[in-house]
């Protein structure tokens, strides 16, 4: 299939990958250039200066950028992908943002005679790479059946969660879970460290029972070591939970422990470790 690809960050750039090696006909785009003249390099497949040269002629354009501002300036903005997307073709987005620009760029769509679908991502820089994403899945099911092939070259869990929305939605359940499950082994650990036991030893047992969870087994050890350099950044889980928050103002849910989290994470901001991954804040229950 001729498709394009908008946004190569770290988790665009190993997905488009995904996407040359299953065969299919991949133009990409990158605000900086030099980092799709890298992917060309690297991958093969070409590359284009704008959004709406990439989605020229192709049948599906998937996205992944930083915000909802980043997902509004390449659908609709100057040389945006809609303009140049001929009528009937898909627009797949994997942004992490919110469900109410998912639903905004879909009205647009349609009325350009465009499909969109939301489909935020979990798991992270190493799951992009080794093409075992979770694909959360907001939109039609005539559109989820044309891109699901599609997007199995980088997904290992592709579902369709609903009607446009649905995706970000289900990525902000993820997000309120997961801080929560980081925030535990943070405090946990940091008490086995207290109390003088093997922490390392600590995360070989308790991941075989009832705690053991992915952060647990993929990040307790490193929390351990105090490194912090693996994957997803503070600054962007901060970004994340901004927006499950503002969700929950709206729809009334309560999140007191995900509000305290973002809290916790802004105290990391401070001590200059937006670029530290998440589970840094064991930093704040270890360090004195």
């Amino acid at each position: 299939m001729k498709v394009a690809f908008l946004g190569l960050g770290v988790m665009g750039y190993p997905m488009a990958g995904h996407l040359i090696k299953a065969g299919h006909e991949v133009t990409v785009y990158n605000r900086t250039t030099a980092k799709a003249e890298k992917w060309v390099s690297e991958y093969g497949g070409s590359l284009s200066k704008t959004p709406s040269e990439a989605a020229t002629g192709a049948e599906i354009v998937f996205a992944c950028v930083g915000n909802d501002d980043d997902l509004r300036s390449i659908c609709t903005g100057e040389n945006g992908a809609f303009g140049a997307m001929d009528k009937g073709s898909l627009f797949v987005d994997h942004t992490t943002a919110s469900a109410d620009v998912a639903r905004e760029m879909a009205a647009v769509a349609k009325d350009m005679g465009l499909s969109f679908m939301d489909a935020p991502v979990s798991g992270g820089q190493a799951g992009a790479e080794n093409g075992v994403l979770t694909v959360m899945v907001g939109g039609t099911e005539e559109d989820f059946a044309k891109a699901e092939p599609v997007m199995q070259a980088y997904g290992r869990a592709v579902t369709l969660m609903g009607p446009v929305g649905a995706g970000q939605l289900t990525k902000m359940v993820n997000q309120i879970t997961f801080v929560s499950a980081v925030q535990g082994i943070a405090e946990g650990l940091a008490f086995a460290e207290t109390a003088g036991l093997d922490a390392k030893k600590v995360v070989d047992v308790i991941s075989k029972g009832a705690a053991g969870s992915w952060q647990l087994e993929n990040r307790g050890y490193t929390m351990i070591d105090d490194k912090f350099d693996f994957g997803f950044a503070v600054d962007l889980v901060r970004k994340d939970l901004g927006i499950c928050l503002d969700e929950a103002r709206r729809n009334g849910a309560r999140l007191p422990s995900t509000a305290l989290i973002d809290q916790y994470y802004g105290e990391i901001q401070k001590r200059g470790g937006g670029n530290w991954d998440t589970s840094s804040l064991i930093k704040l229950v270890r360090d004195k």
